[in-house]
């Protein structure tokens, strides 16, 4: 096995690690640990945090329910539908986040400024590929999914 590929490997079994340490150390389950990461880029509704679980709408529902109590989540009414509703991270859900997480993006960012922009563009050459590959597993046909 190339050393790339060994460095991939381990990083992907890192990352999974690293998302159950930080659930547990949020007091969190590992779907709710996901919803919260799912809701980083925006708010999403109930359904589709069904459907990137790969849960029922009822667990998705009790899931959200959780989340709502520990205050890391809000449920409000659809701009452009009152009769939906999304799902929305509070500033508390963003900031527990960010205080476990913000370790870990600090070192990567010193080490992306360790590289020029010629070397960052063949890892994320590099990076995209393997995402695409991911994504072909998982059935997602390389479109990309919030995390």
């Amino acid at each position: 096995m190339s050393e790339t590929l060994e460095a991939l490997r381990t990083l992907l079994d890192r990352s999974a690690a690293v998302h159950r340490v930080v659930a547990r150390g949020a007091g969190l389950g590992d779907h709710e640990m996901a919803v919260l990461q799912h809701l980083v880029p925006g708010p999403v509704g109930p359904a589709q945090i069904a459907r990137r679980l790969e849960v029922t709408s009822a667990a998705a529902t009790g899931i959200v329910d959780r989340l709502v109590a520990r205050g890391y989540v809000e449920r409000r009414p659809h701009a452009a539908d009152r009769r939906r509703t999304e799902v929305h991270l509070t500033e508390t859900g963003r900031v527990e986040l960010r205080g476990r997480l913000m370790p870990m993006f600090r070192a990567v960012l010193a080490l992306d400024d360790q590289f020029d922009e010629a070397e960052r563009a063949v890892v994320a050459r590099y990076l995209r590929g393997a995402i695409a590959a991911l994504d072909e597993v998982a059935g997602r046909g390389g479109e990309p999914r919030g995390t």
